[in-house]
């Protein structure tokens, strides 16, 4: 495993991401023993969601094989929209920022922002393996359209998640109320302001900061 990560230029990035993940474990267990409070150990399990699109897109960058097969690429890419809202959700746990706990709040502002930032960059980092695993198939512009629809697609999930309280995972464990929840959104898409708020105005956030990414490395490559 470990070559696979050095051969396809991995394993730096694998252990800049592994450490930071062990920082935000690390003020966890601060707060924990400064308050003896577990109050914001869900955390990690927000982390971990967020981990898993970037575990997929590794798993197929580092077996270029995959990557020449339409269909294992298509299971690839839905496996992945199911679980990439969960990177950039971590942002949201912000909601739980509250000024009388045990703890001074600039401390669990600290502690928030490092996961969710934690959590961005392994749904970044995904988003640009997703655009190296499309890019011999799809044209330039039609995938950067595609990219900016899947950031859209993601602050939708969000919506799904924070307010409607459905997981990833609901697809399989209770696919007919999910469904229905979405689809009367689309059905009736003015009785629905706040998801489609939300989602417009949370997806044009993903995509400044994620453009705003790539021109830095853009930048930075030339």
């Amino acid at each position: 495993m470990l070559a696979q990560l050095r051969t396809h230029n991995r394993l730096h990035e694998s252990i800049l991401l592994f450490v930071m993940t062990l920082c935000c474990f690390g003020l966890s267990l601060f707060r924990i023993y400064i308050t003896d409070s577990r109050a914001f150990l869900f955390l990690n399990w927000n982390l971990f969601l967020a981990f898993i699109p970037w575990a997929l897109s590794s798993f197929m960058i580092i077996n270029p094989a995959l990557q020449q097969r339409k269909g294992m690429i298509l299971l690839l890419v839905g496996a992945w929209l199911l679980f990439f809202p969960n990177a950039p959700y971590i942002f949201t746990d912000l909601f739980h920022l509250h000024d009388h706990t045990s703890i001074p709040i600039w401390f669990d502002l600290v502690l928030i922002l490092a996961y969710a930032w934690t959590g961005l960059l392994f749904g970044f980092l995904s988003l640009w393996d997703m655009e190296k695993i499309l890019r011999p198939f799809i044209r330039k512009p039609r995938l950067n359209l595609l990219i900016g629809g899947f950031l859209f697609l993601s602050a939708f999930g969000i919506y799904l998640g924070r307010y409607l309280r459905w997981n990833s995972w609901d697809i399989l464990s209770k696919p007919s109320a999910l469904l229905g929840d979405v689809g009367d959104r689309f059905i009736h898409p003015f009785d629905h302001p706040r998801t489609w708020g939300v989602t417009f105005f949370m997806g044009l956030l993903l995509n400044l900061i994620y453009w705003s990414f790539k021109l830095i490395r853009k930048r930075e490559n030339a």
